[in-house]
This record gives structure tokens, C-alpha cells and sequence, in this order.
């Protein structure tokens, strides 16, 4: 097998693939919600959030955890180890959350600036927080699901061991936190006021630690 590529074919076909499938997702999404903001915040939207409906909330949420699978279908068919499609979902997440946002800004002129708030996520709870932060969250995961792949092509595939567990399972509850981290505001019709933005510095650059252990320079990888 050559170098850049694995059963599922060429690496630079692949990530162009997934950026397609990403691209068009996301503004596949944008449209969702201009149609959602269109019906409940008609002069355009700011917090206080307006609460949905229990039937039409579960359907939100249905259709946030619909988005997941999707994402990791397509993952899943375009890598053929568990590293290649660990990274090949984090490239098309990232891909998609940035044309989402780049959709609801050429249809609303909405976010105004990356410091505008918004409802990241639902599941397990309110996300909210200024764009910056799921912009930021997402250009790193391009850019590292894409050197992901490209090392998974390269027969690299190491083992995270203890260390590299704790990293990246503390990284995700860091960010979990930061983002949760005004549920009950919002939930509550409360305006958010601060971003625990130390909590959220902290959890990406533990997560970029645990990247750069275990995919950066040979001499800074783990040896586990």
C-alpha cells in the first residue's frame, strides 16, 4: 500500500470527500435554523432564549444526535482504523461547524462578530458561548483530524496509554464544562454574562497536549 493512503482510498481524495460531505452539511444546517429563527425570534435572534415546546425540543434533540451519527457514518467509510476515522470525523465536524456559521452569515448577516453569543449544542444540556469558541474548537479540528489521517495513512497509530487517556478525557470535560457552564442561565430565560473562558484555554491546550504526544515531532511522541 502506498504512503498517503489506505483501503478506503488516497488521503488528499478522502479529505476532499469529507470536506464536501462537511461543506454541504453545514449549510445544511444553517438552513435549519434560519427556518427555526424565522419562526421563534422573527425580529432576530438574542438572548433570553425562547423556550420550546417539549414535542418540538425532542425533536431539536433528535435531530442534534442525528447529526452525530451522520457524521460518524461518514467517517466510517472513509478511513479503515480506528485512528484514521477518529480523525476523519473530527476534519468533517470542523468543516461543517465553520460553514454552518459561514451559511448563517451570508443568509442573516448573523453573527454579527465572533464575540456574538450562541446555542452551541443541546445534548446533554444548553452549550452557549461567543462564536469564537466553537470557530476555534472547530478550525483545530480540521486541522488536526487532517494530520491525523495523513499519520494514520503513514502507518502510525500509537497507543494513547494512561496518560494520553486522562489528557483527552479531562481536554473533553474541560471544554464540556466551559460550554454547560451557563445551562442553567439560559434554561432559566436568563441572559448569559461570562464565558468561563480560562476553564475552555485550559481544556484545548490539554488537548493539543495530548495531540502532540502522540502525533507531533518524533522525538516529543509517547513511547507507550
Amino acid at each position: 500500500m502506498s504512503p498517503g493512503s489506505d483501503s478506503a482510498g488516497p488521503l488528499a481524495s478522502r479529505l476532499g470527500w469529507l470536506a464536501l460531505f462537511g461543506g454541504a452539511f453545514g449549510y445544511l444546517e444553517a438552513s435549519v435554523v434560519v427556518y427555526l429563527r424565522a419562526l421563534f425570534y422573527p425580529d432576530g435572534f438574542a438572548f433570553p432564549l425562547v423556550l420550546l415546546d417539549e414535542r418540538i425540543a425532542l425533536v431539536e434533540l433528535a435531530r442534534e444526535l442525528a447529526t452525530l451519527l451522520m457524521l460518524l457514518g461518514v467517517a466510517g467509510l472513509a478511513a479503515s482504523s480506528a485512528w484514521g476515522r477518529f480523525g476523519a470525523f473530527a476534519f468533517a465536524f470542523g468543516v461543517w461547524d465553520l460553514v454552518y456559521y459561514a451559511g448563517l452569515r451570508a443568509v442573516l448577516g448573523w453573527p454579527e462578530s465572533l464575540a456574538t453569543w450562541d446555542v452551541l449544542f443541546l445534548i446533554p444540556g444548553i452549550w452557549t458561548g461567543p462564536v469564537w469558541t466553537a470557530a476555534g474548537v472547530a478550525l483545530l479540528l480540521v486541522i488536526c483530524g487532517a494530520w491525523i489521517m495523513r499519520a494514520d495513512a503513514a502507518g502510525h497509530r500509537p497507543r494513547p496509554g494512561a496518560l494520553g487517556w486522562a489528557a483527552g478525557s479531562g481536554s473533553l470535560l474541560l471544554l464540556l464544562l466551559s460550554f454547560l457552564w451557563n445551562h442553567g442561565p439560559a434554561a432559566r430565560g436568563e441572559v448569559p454574562a461570562w464565558f468561563p473562558w480560562p476553564i475552555w484555554l485550559a481544556g484545548v491546550l490539554m488537548g493539543l497536549a495530548a495531540f502532540v504526544r502522540l502525533f507531533g515531532p518524533p522525538a516529543w511522541r509517547s513511547r507507550a
